[in-house]
């Protein structure tokens, strides 16, 4: 089965993990840094936000692709998916300004939005499909032991 929604957002932060990667490795030749930081601020900062992407996209993706799975409402997963996307861009673009700014907070506040929503959706459906008893839906029964 194709999972349009969910390839179509992994494809798209694809392209940002590539974005992301690409503002690191500049700063590595110039300065000839091979391995961490170092300690230069800027490079620590946006080698955080690609690694942060990293942290947050797989639980976002896993979560699309089986609620797309599950028959969630595709035009629900569009509008979380891009915001999840247009979210991480916007926290790469905070991450270059060294003190405290919307654009940064904003990306990280609607992360979080995003995925506690997404594993409320996960939640839902799975329990709500097993209270329903809709076929193809796992079902485990406790079973006591003699």
């Amino acid at each position: 089965m194709i999972l349009p929604v969910t390839l179509t957002i992994a494809a798209a932060l694809a392209v940002v993990n590539l974005w992301l990667a690409f503002r690191i490795v500049p700063t590595r030749l110039r300065d000839k840094v091979l391995v961490g930081d170092n300690g230069d601020v800027r490079l620590h900062a946006r080698m955080r936000a690609q690694a942060n992407l990293v942290e947050y996209a797989p639980f976002v993706l896993i979560l699309l692709a089986l609620i797309e799975l599950g028959g969630g409402s595709p035009m629900g997963l569009w509008i979380l998916g891009m915001a999840f996307v247009i979210a991480r861009i916007l926290h790469g673009f905070g991450m270059d300004r060294l003190q405290s700014n919307p654009l940064r907070a904003g990306g990280a506040l609607a992360t979080w939005v995003i995925l506690a929503v997404l594993a409320g959706w996960a939640l839902a459906m799975a329990y709500g499909a097993r209270e329903a008893g809709l076929p193809g839906t796992l079902v485990v029964t406790p079973v006591a032991h003699a």
